[in-house]
């Protein structure tokens, strides 16, 4: 059973936003594991709610937007948190340069995630992954393949439509991008995507679609699994915008689809360790990992793992093969290279 605000022997466990209770230490409980999660926890509950179903063990979730690795500092030895889930790399690395993560260590992970989306000593695994794509006008964009380095090509000038260069999705792109071709053709590289911009970056990944089909922008860069969002979501407005556009894997020059991930760290204090280790190898079963695909619209992170037809729509991914790890280590420079060429501006 997950519950959102579940007392935790004698600490209170609960968020609302970003303002959180305090939480009193909790002892390790046999039959309960305690996840902060930063990503929301409907988008994960059908997928605990199976491994209690499958297991017996309860799973309690704290989400915040913010502010959760920090948190677990802060409440040092005492925390009741086992599990930290991440919307980004950004995020775990962040846990991890904050020291407030451990190594978990198991075969069943290391076998069914792929070397590129896990750290070598088992301090982050990937459970989700996204591809950012291109959504193109369906009627005004002929084009079947893209480059990101094309994203700079003149052709495109006041076509294109982004969110903020400085939100986690992009910077990890733009990191993915130093680790390709370094900092000074990425500079470059910016500049030219600059100016093809047909507004200001601002909103979200789906607003992109709905300014192609307003005519405002030929091609925006959005996270695949918004599209299923869109498509079959109970939105109209959103299902509008999701018919009027393609969508395009591409890739980098001699490379592959940058993804963004859904991603899991231990935490260092995991009062219920043992319980959250059999959690993160259901979270790589064929059950879970179906269920995020099916629900989620999200790429599958196993590579045995079933696609359903609603992310095959999407197009076939071939994932870059740069680590993660090595594309986390570029994000600073990435957010500085965004507000020296004024990329927001």
């Amino acid at each position: 059973m997950l519950v959102t605000v579940r007392r935790l022997a004698t600490g209170l466990l609960c968020a609302t936003g970003t303002t959180m209770a305090g939480v009193a230490p909790s002892p390790a409980q046999s039959n309960e594991v305690n996840v902060y999660t930063y990503r929301e926890a409907g988008l994960i509950k059908p997928a605990l709610d199976a491994f209690t179903k499958a297991t017996g063990i309860k799973v309690n979730t704290l989400f915040a937007a913010d502010g959760l690795a920090e948190r677990m500092r802060s409440e040092g030895a005492n925390s009741p948190a086992d599990l930290l889930i991440a919307v980004d790399i950004g995020r775990l690395q962040q846990a991890i340069d904050l020291g407030v993560t451990q190594a978990a260590a198991s075969d069943v992970l290391q076998k069914a995630i792929p070397a590129q989306f896990r750290d070598p000593q088992g301090q982050w695994y990937a459970l989700t992954l996204r591809s950012r794509i291109a959504y193109v006008a369906k009627d005004r964009v002929a084009d079947e393949a893209l480059t990101y380095e094309g994203l700079a090509d003149p052709k495109w000038k006041g076509k294109i439509c982004i969110r903020s260069g400085q939100h986690a999705y992009n910077t990890s792109l733009i990191a993915g991008f130093i680790a390709h071709h370094g900092e000074a053709k990425t500079e470059e590289w910016l500049k030219g995507f600059k100016a093809n911009l047909a507004r200001k970056p601002s909103g979200g990944d789906r607003e992109g679609a709905r300014d192609i089909l307003a005519g405002a922008c030929d091609l925006a860069i959005g996270n695949s699994y918004y599209v299923g969002l869109m498509r079959f979501g109970k939105n109209e407005d959103q299902k509008k915008w999701g018919d009027a556009i393609r969508t395009i894997n591409p890739t980098f020059a001699g490379g592959g689809t940058h993804v963004n991930i859904s991603g899991v760290v231990m935490a260092k204090h995991a009062p219920n360790r043992a319980n959250a280790v059999k959690l993160l190898e259901f979270m790589v079963s064929d059950t879970a990992q179906h269920i995020f695909s099916d629900l989620n619209y999200e790429y599958p992170v196993v590579a045995e793992a079933p696609v359903p037809d609603a992310v095959k729509s999407f197009g076939a991914l071939r994932p870059d093969t740069v680590s993660l790890n090595d594309v986390a280590k570029h994000r600073k420079a990435a957010s500085t290279l965004v507000d020296k060429v004024g990329f927001d501006n």
